[in-house]
């Protein structure tokens, strides 16, 4: 049974498909095909092949039983979660059918496997003072979908003085008021004085880049930009910082075969006005990606014959990312008419260890 939302306020299992530009997704600057995109073709397969993976890894992201109560939310909703934030953007955005078509299928399973929203309350219930279950719901509302128990029990927790309280991630809070906007509910607090606070705003010195910091400025270009969906919203300065050093740090990590990261980055660019496409990037990372179209986080990843969990843990979020990446890169503004990336004289300072998991999902 197909598990596809169609129509953002549809039930799961509708089939009608959402064409890119539709009122519930507004096209993107570029997207409408005003100058064909030389690597057109790579791309696709790209895209294509890495969500028929997911697609196969979809029993991995199953939930459990005990999902609300002892299990880790990092293993189990985290994964979800992301699964429903880039296949939303995949499914509103990609030019090919088919590709938008399986985007809609995976995030239709996503929601319904939050039981249509009855989960986010159970979550809620048994901890009000958390922020994953406000961002996660976040991921749905934005589409359209919502459960009246839920919506009950974050108007009453987001309305708490607890809930006012600064965090330290500010990259973080940004994603919360982020999930605010999307539910309907009045900010927390005032995004572009958190934004000041994040590794993009304070936007540290381009050589002194670890890898923790780097995927702070990833998810702070992503949460400004409502995933490449709003890139008018970054601030110029901003985007004439990551114009001038995106060249220089992507091809750092990917000669540190750090490809999760590197396509992050390359979904950056994607989403930062002016930034040129990067097809020398693109090649390298399309040749890491395995002919099942998994692409593994780090390195060789997990060895051929692997268990199926470790096979998901050391692939699932780094081919979403390539997913999302190359729908991105796909629909930009025409700045690859330049035809390469400019170099940058400047390489981050070698990661050490992947950073810990935080405690709790969707950073």
């Amino acid at each position: 049974m197909s598990d596809r939302v169609g129509a953002t306020r549809a039930a799961p299992g509708r089939d009608r498909q959402v064409p890119a530009g539709s009122p519930d997704f507004p096209a993107r600057p570029g997207s409408q095909g005003e100058v064909p995109h030389p690597d057109a073709e790579l791309l696709d397969r790209i895209a294509a092949g890495a969500l028929a993976r997911i697609d196969a890894m979809r029993p991995s992201f199953r939930l459990p039983a005990d999902v609300a109560t002892d299990a880790d939310p990092n293993l189990t909703l985290k994964p979800l979660g992301e699964l429903a934030e880039l296949t939303d953007v995949v499914r509103g955005c990609h030019p090919q059918p088919g590709v938008r078509a399986l985007a809609d299928d995976l995030f239709g399973y996503a929601w319904k496997e939050t039981r249509g929203g009855e989960l986010f309350a159970d979550l809620i219930r048994g901890e009000p003072q958390a922020t994953y279950p406000v961002e996660l719901y976040g991921v749905f509302a934005r589409a359209g979908l919502r459960n009246p128990a839920a919506e009950e029990l974050i108007a009453a927790t987001t309305g708490l003085r607890l809930w006012q309280l600064a965090r330290e991630d500010h990259t973080r809070t940004l994603n919360v008021l982020n999930a605010e906007r999307r539910i309907g509910l009045p900010p927390h607090a005032d995004f572009a004085a958190v934004l000041a606070r994040t590794g993009l705003g304070c936007r540290p010195e381009p050589w002194a880049l670890d890898l923790r910091t780097a995927y702070g400025v990833t998810h702070d270009v992503f949460h400004v930009t409502d995933w490449g969906r709003s890139p008018h919203r970054m601030a110029e300065p901003v985007a004439d910082y990551l114009r001038l050093w995106l060249p220089a740090w992507t091809t750092s990590w990917l000669e540190e075969r750090q490809w999760d990261l590197a396509g992050e980055l390359l979904a950056v660019a994607a989403c930062t006005p002016g930034a040129p496409y990067d097809p020398a990037a693109w090649r390298v990372l399309a040749a890491a990606q395995r002919p099942d179209g998994a692409v593994p986080e780090t390195g060789d990843g997990p060895p051929e014959g692997a268990p199926p969990e470790e096979e998901f843990t050391g692939c699932y979020h780094s081919t979403l990312v390539i997913a999302f990446a190359a729908t991105l890169a796909r629909t930009a503004p025409a700045a690859f008419a330049e035809n390469a990336a400019p170099a940058a004289s400047a390489a981050p300072a070698s990661p050490s260890a992947p950073p810990p998991a935080e405690s709790e999902v969707l950073p």
